[in-house]
């Protein structure tokens, strides 16, 4: 399922290296990791260092609303329903470390 959205957006992205990177950034955040981030999606695709998926996120040339696109109508045929909703929700995560950035408890929906 996962290539055969890759395929559906893969043209949007103006170079081979980035079209390649988005899949393997977007099998990194279905993977079961303990945490998501630039390195630990680098290395589960086998590189040493972040850059790479910094860059594709921050300087590739990617039509990004047409990919936005191109997930949704994927979503809507796939998973959808006629007389479906979608509801957004703010609920967040807690954050588990004591030593990084951001890491300072935080308003969840969950948490209070």
């Amino acid at each position: 399922m996962l290539s055969g959205l890759h395929e559906r957006f893969a043209g949007r992205f103006a170079r081979s290296e980035p079209r390649a990177r988005a899949l393997t950034y977007m099998a990194g955040l279905i993977a079961p990791l303990e945490r998501k981030n630039g390195w630990t999606l680098a290395e589960r695709a086998g590189e040493g260092h972040p850059i790479g998926m910094q860059r594709l996120l921050g300087e590739a040339d990617w039509d990004v609303d047409g990919v936005r696109d191109d997930v949704r109508d994927f979503v809507v045929e796939t998973i959808g329903a006629k007389d479906g909703i979608l509801i957004g929700d703010d609920t967040g995560f807690l954050k588990k470390g004591t030593g990084s950035a951001g890491v300072q408890r935080q308003y969840t929906g969950t948490a209070g």
